[in-house]
């Protein structure tokens, strides 16, 4: 298949074009480069299967070449990127959406939409299922990037009923992994620099609200899965492997045998309390599950995130000011 990826310079985006490229499909990678870095796709320029387009999905588009499937991951997916960039946050969403759509509505291509476990909220409900319709602020900081997503999700539905396009929706959660920049502002990748570089760890809040995270693999091998079933409805990917992000915190700092210590910051506007997605539907319509454990994968991304951090001090000792 040739499948057009948006976003594919992305953490996630650019670990699926490689998935693709692996599976024999061509793929067509389009990001405007505002999250996105073009060193996480160097070195699939090469490869006569990909195509790079620096485009904004929220400009009209035409393409050409005949397409498959669309997959739709562009977005600020960081709260410190779409806190940042609330405007561009609400316009890839909507407007970017509808282009998407359209474009696979006139090349008669499959839709995968890229949502997020963030529909769901602050959840009242534990373990979150796709069932449950979310706790969501409309108008509270995150509420650009919780709304961008659930308006997304409508409007896929709405093209797949109105104009019969084969859509699915993968609501993802915490994905971490090899490709992460250093300043994305997350939990995990801060406490992994923060522990690297000996500095205090900061958790937000009293550090007992829980996260899931999935590693990167697992995270690409649900998404194909997905795109390749019948199924329409929103589907959950993720780890339910929960944990506190003080445990957290503290496995990261005996990893690292750092001696850095943990220190409190006060717990951001509509900061999650809990969160573990139950994938019992995953499982049963994809077949999937996470194989990668969290000790496995935090040592993969240790290694990523070292190297990164050390090349950093290098420059800067080069570079000085």
């Amino acid at each position: 298949m040739r499948i057009l990826v948006t976003g594919g310079a992305g953490f996630i985006g650019s670990h699926l074009c490689n998935y693709l490229l692996e599976k024999d499909h061509s793929v067509i990678c389009l990001d405007n480069l505002l999250t996105g870095t073009k060193e996480n796709i160097t070195h699939l320029l090469n490869n006569d299967r990909f195509r790079f387009l620096q485009h904004n999905i929220t400009e009209p588009i035409n393409i050409e070449e005949k397409i498959d499937c669309v997959m739709h991951l562009a977005s600020p997916a960081s709260p410190a990127d779409y806190l940042r960039l609330p405007i561009q946050t609400l316009k890839v969403g909507s407007l970017g959406t509808l282009i998407a759509l359209g474009l696979a509505k006139r090349k008669g291509a499959q839709f995968l939409l890229a949502s997020t476990s963030e529909v769901y909220g602050d959840p009242q409900e534990h373990p979150q299922s796709e069932t449950y319709w979310g706790h969501v602020n409309p108008v509270g900081p995150r509420g650009v990037y919780d709304e961008a997503k659930r308006f997304a999700e409508a409007l896929t539905m709405a093209y797949h009923r109105e104009h019969g396009i084969d859509t699915k929706i993968a609501r993802i959660f915490n994905t971490y992994g090899p490709g992460m920049r250093l300043e994305d502002g997350r939990a995990l990748p801060t406490f992994m620099i923060q522990a690297l570089r000996g500095e205090d760890l900061t958790v937000f809040g009293d550090g007992k609200q829980t996260r899931s995270f999935c590693y990167i693999s697992d995270m690409v091998e649900g998404l194909y899965k997905l795109l390749l079933s019948r199924e329409h409805e929103p589907i959950n990917l993720g780890n339910p492997s929960e944990i506190t992000l003080l445990q957290l915190a503290s496995e990261i700092i005996e990893l690292t045998s750092s001696k850095s210590k943990v220190v409190f910051k006060p717990l951001p506007v509509d900061d999650p309390k809990q969160r573990r997605p139950d994938i019992a539907k995953a499982k049963k319509t994809l077949g999937w599950e996470p194989k990668v454990d969290r000790r496995e994968g935090l040592l993969k991304t240790l290694e990523y995130f070292s190297q990164k951090v050390q090349k950093q001090a290098v420059t800067i000792e080069r570079n000085p000011l």
